[in-house]
């Protein structure tokens, strides 16, 4: 029989015996530090294209509102929901712009709305601020649109990550609310005749997890 456990008034020697208490606490605090680091490296995101489409309304003389999309996109996310910080850059293509009417479309892409062929693209970057639970509420950045770079806020109205069910990295989706008054970006059309220059956005936007 052990003494240590038979007799109460002897100490057993403590396990890991012949390690310094000093030398077993900055054991410990290295490996606190090492894992906390892995957890808080910030994972990147690829924008899924075909799950991914910025939309707007405008304005009509005051008596309508019109709604159209952009059918292309790219950029990328990163996310580090430890350290509640995150980044972002969306590219659009301006020539993809779609109010689901021909002629429409061919006039937001001439020079008189968006001019794609001088400015082929709009491009967004931002921070991800605001983060409650690891989940960020708001986008802080600044939007080149028509050869303007301006500051836009987006709120984050929903922010959710899951599994991908086939690609078996993770998949996060959100649902995003902006505003901006569009002859600050050099697209006053209409303007002389009442139509309002402040546009809504709402952008629909999924992106996967890096391979």
């Amino acid at each position: 029989m052990n003494s240590c456990t038979s007799s109460p008034s002897l100490a057993c020697p403590p396990v890991g015996r012949g390690r310094s208490p000093l030398k077993s606490a900055l054991a410990a605090a290295a490996l606190a530090s090492a894992c906390a680091g892995a957890h808080a490296a910030p994972v990147m995101y690829q924008i899924d294209p075909a799950h991914t489409y910025p939309s707007f309304e405008a304005d009509h003389m005051g008596i309508s509102v019109w709604r159209g999309k952009f059918n292309t996109t790219r950029g990328e996310v990163q996310l580090d929901r430890v350290s509640g910080r995150g980044s972002l850059e969306v590219t659009v293509d301006m020539a993809s712009v779609d109010f689901g009417h021909d002629a429409m479309n061919g006039m937001a892409r001439s020079a008189e709305l968006f001019d794609a062929a001088k400015y082929p693209t709009a491009v967004y970057k931002g921070r991800l601020e605001g983060f409650v639970d690891g989940v960020p509420t708001r986008v802080a950045g600044d939007l080149t649109l028509h050869g303007v770079t301006r500051p836009v806020e987006l709120k984050i109205n929903s922010f959710k990550c899951i599994p991908h069910p086939m690609l078996k990295r993770e998949l996060c989706g959100a649902d995003v609310l902006g505003t901006l008054q569009r002859d600050e970006f050099g697209i006053d059309a209409g303007k002389p005749y009442g139509f309002r220059m402040d546009v809504t956005l709402r952008i629909q936007v999924e992106a996967i997890q890096a391979e």
